[in-house]
Parts: C-alpha cells; structure tokens; sequence
C-alpha cells in the first residue's frame, strides 16, 4: 500500500509539474494572483491563448482560455488580469492585430469610479488591422489598375518614340555647352578676381581726386561768397544800360553823330571829296611844277 500510495502521489506531482510547465512556456504564471474578466468577439483575428493584454500599451494579464459559444456564434475569452488593475465600467477590451499576424488585447479605460467587479463581460471591440484595411483598398486598387496600365503603355509607346532619343541626344549637347559656358564664367570670374585689386586702386584714386576736386570747388564757392557779386551785376547791368543809351543815339537822328552814321547824303558827299582828293594827289604827282614853285638865288 504504501508503494502503491507513493507512486499514486509521485505521479499525481509529476502530472502538476508537466502542468505547470506547460502553462509556464505559454507565459502564464499560476502563482501570480489575478482577477479574471470575461470579453466576447464575433471574431478573433489570430488571437490564441496567452496572448497578452494591455494597457496603454503596458501589459497588465494574459488572455487565459479562448471558448466558442455555437449558440450564438461567439467567441468568449478569458482574461487574466493583476489584480490591482480596476476598470471603471464604459471601458472596452480590442483585439488588435499586427502586421506578423498575431492579435493581442488592449483595454480602453474609461473614465469613472464605477468599476467592473470581477468576472464580469468587458464589452469587446475588433480595430481593423493592416490586413483588413488592405481588404478595404482591394477594389480601389483594382479600379485604378487599369489606370495604370494606360500609363504604362503611353509610356511604353513615349520611349519608343525616335524623337525621345533625338531628344535626349539634343539635351546632352546642351549639357555640353553649358558645361563648356560654365568654364568659361569661371575662367571669367577668375580674371575679374586678379584685376579687381587694380580696379579698386584706381577707383581709390579716382575718389581721392574726386575728394580734392570737391574741396577746390568748396573753396571756390567760399570765394565766391565772399565777391561782390551783386555789385558786380549792378555795375554790368549800369553799363549795359549806357551801352544802350549810346546805341540809341547812334540809330538816332536828332544827334549830330547820328547823322554822321545814318545820313546818306554825308556819305555821299564825303566819297566825292575822297575822290576828289585822290584826282588832285594824281595830278599833284603827274604836274608838280604846277603846284609848287622853286626859286634860286
């Protein structure tokens, strides 16, 4: 009996310990004290036992088993949670799916001091994961395919086209030379860089002469400042006024040298006595005798 007793207990050990060890590598810890909700899905998404639950992205339990109800359709999952974690009523529990395939739960807390006492259902929510809304974007995508196969086929026929080639080869000369133009700005700046040093000397010395050019003409405008100017003009304006007078004397006829100047008879008169002195001068050089006579003691 006591043999029969002893390997009864020895199996029954063992039987815990391949239990425990299995729960162990499915990442469930039957030491740790936990509370435990219940959520219910129309789906799961690849959700399976000892997936982990979440809070903001803290994992705060496990998922402990997973049971489909043929009643109603559903699946029921049981989740095993740290037994300090409270969750105020409102909240939900999400299934989500990454993009390996796998599922976890995330729980959605609300705002309360209401709280789920323990066993209760959690209402239970599926996001739409990368898979789903891939599926969403299946018909746009094939709507816009043969878009795309318009597209294609219009830039199949614009490669093949001879004028892309010429095109391209015309686009290379260009390269060409503004490649060559561009040397050439630069050969040009280099030379504009080696003369801009006598450039700006001689513009240096430019700006000095302009410098005592503007002093001499601040020194002469002093000068002429301190002139009498006035006086100056007052004097040209009484002699020009004299000139005037005299000019109008000499277009005058009232005036004996008016006469002198604008009378046609004087003028006259004194080309005949000019005349007529040059006839006797002629006949005073042909006839001297008859003119002056010379006595000899």
């Amino acid at each position: 009996m006591k043999k029969n007793i002893l390997i009864a207990v020895t199996i029954m050990v063992s039987l815990a310990l391949l239990y425990w060890g299995i729960e162990f590598l499915k990442g469930i810890n039957m030491f740790q004290p936990a509370n435990f909700y219940y959520a219910t899905f129309n789906k799961v998404n690849g959700l399976a036992e000892a997936a982990p639950v979440s809070v903001n992205g803290f994992q705060v339990g496990q998922v402990r088993e997973m049971q489909y109800d043929y009643q109603t359709n559903q699946i029921k999952i049981m989740l095993s949670l740290d037994e300090n974690l409270k969750i105020p009523r409102g909240s939900t529990a999400t299934i989500v799916s990454s993009i390996t395939g796998s599922a976890s739960v995330a729980i959605n807390l609300a705002e309360g001091t209401d709280f789920y006492t323990v066993g209760e259902n959690i209402p239970g929510v599926i996001a739409n994961g990368l898979m789903d809304k891939a599926g969403d974007m299946l018909p746009q995508i094939a709507s816009i395919l043969p878009k795309v196969d318009s597209i294609m086929t219009n830039l199949n026929r614009l490669t093949a086209d001879p004028a892309l080639a010429t095109a391209v080869a015309r686009l290379d000369g260009i390269t060409a030379e503004l490649a060559n133009s561009s040397r050439q700005l630069s050969a040009l700046m280099s030379g504009l860089n080696k003369n801009v040093p006598g450039v700006m000397t001689n513009v240096n010395e430019i700006t000095g002469k302009l410098n005592t050019t503007s002093t001499n003409f601040v020194d002469l405008s002093a000068k002429l400042n301190g002139m009498p100017i006035d006086q100056t003009i007052s004097s040209l304006n009484a002699t020009m006024a004299n000139f005037k007078q005299v000019s109008d004397k000499l277009n005058s006829k009232d005036s004996s040298l008016g006469l002198l100047l604008n009378d046609r008879s004087f003028y006259d008169n004194a080309n005949a006595t000019v005349a007529d002195l040059d006839s006797l001068f002629m006949d005073i050089r042909r006839n001297p005798k008859r003119y002056v006579t010379i006595k000899v003691f």
